[in-house]
C-alpha cells in the first residue's frame, strides 16, 4: 500500500498491486485494473518512487535505483 493525496489535501492509501497505469494530464491520474481512476497531487515519478520503496519493504531486489532526470530531459516516455 503506498499513501498518496487527493487534490482536496485528503490523504488515503492505495493499493499498488492494482496499479494499472499513471499518467499525468497535467493532473496525475492513477488508473486501477478495476477501471476507478484517481486524481492526485504527487507527481508520476514520486508515486513510482513510493512503489519501489513498498516493494523493497518486503524484499523485491530486482528493482532499479530511481536516479532523477538529466536537466532537459523528461521523466515520461
Amino acid at each position: 500500500m503506498i499513501k498518496v493525496t487527493r487534490l482536496n489535501d485528503a490523504e488515503f492509501v492505495v493499493n499498488a498491486d492494482q496499479i494499472e497505469f499513471i499518467e499525468a494530464t497535467p493532473d496525475t491520474v492513477i488508473s486501477l485494473l478495476s477501471g476507478k481512476k484517481i486524481v492526485v497531487k504527487e507527481s508520476v515519478d514520486e508515486i513510482i518512487a513510493k512503489i519501489i520503496a513498498y516493494r523493497r519493504s518486503f524484499g523485491c531486489p530486482f528493482l532499479p535505483a530511481l536516479s532523477p532526470p538529466a536537466a532537459g530531459e523528461s521523466s515520461q516516455e
